[in-house]
């Protein structure tokens, strides 16, 4: 299977799971956002959980914004759009769908073969 196809699936994936949790939690109290951080930072256990993600989706940033200059990724904005509406599930699969599809066009990119 093709590295752009999992990355598509993974795309599902990452909006179904977290939105499953969410939309019960928007339904019962609304967009309450004090109530949304409060709960998320309840113990040190759900804060590490919340750090961890904050702390990938910079790092996300950072490294959409250097990929999609070397590769010239049109619509870049995108998986952005996809970070803050959804999450790293969902922005990091993708970006990177969309990288395999700038890296098929560019054909210059050289993927290092596993090594058995």
């Amino acid at each position: 299977m093709k590295p752009k196809t999992i990355y598509l699936a993974l795309c599902f994936i990452g909006v179904g799971l977290p939105y499953w949790q969410f939309l019960p939690w928007v339904m019962q109290h609304g967009m309450n956002l004090t109530l949304f951080a409060h709960e998320l930072f309840a113990n040190r256990v759900s804060a590490f959980f919340g750090m961890d993600v904050f702390a990938s989706a910079a790092v996300l940033v950072v490294f959409m914004r250097i990929e999609s200059s070397r590769l010239k990724i049109r619509g870049r904005w995108i998986p952005l759009v996809a970070l803050i509406a959804v999450g790293v599930s969902l922005g990091l699969p993708l970006f990177l769908y969309m990288r395999e599809l700038a890296v098929e066009k560019v054909g210059s990119f050289e993927r290092p073969q596993p090594s058995v």
